[in-house]
């Protein structure tokens, strides 16, 4: 099963960039290369939007590299919980964004 996060942003270049960057250093530790796919921002009211598709291998790997962590979270799914660690990840990197499970 893969997983796909709506983004929603202020500064889309630099998160985006943080987001990508961030994304290639969990592709590096998990070893699932070209793992996620971006699509086409969005503008509304002052927020960009866009969504990241994960393919089922980097979001296994992240999903097993992480376990302990995101068991953590108190969201009621396995999806939001993933959400949530995404969230604090892309924060720790310097992207401030809101993030949800879509489809």
């Amino acid at each position: 099963m893969s997983i796909t996060l709506e983004i929603s942003t202020t500064n889309y270049s630099d998160d985006s960039f943080n987001i990508k960057r961030s994304l290639s250093h969990m592709e590096s530790l998990t070893g699932a290369y070209n793992g996620y796919m971006f699509s086409e921002p969005t503008e509304n009211f002052g927020w960009t939007f866009f969504k990241i598709a994960f393919k089922s291998e980097l979001q296994q790997g992240i999903e097993e590299k992480f376990a302990d962590m995101i068991s953590k979270y108190r969201s009621s799914t396995a999806e939001e919980k993933f959400a949530d660690f995404m969230h604090d990840y892309f924060a720790s990197k310097n992207c401030q964004v809101k993030i949800k499970v879509v489809g």
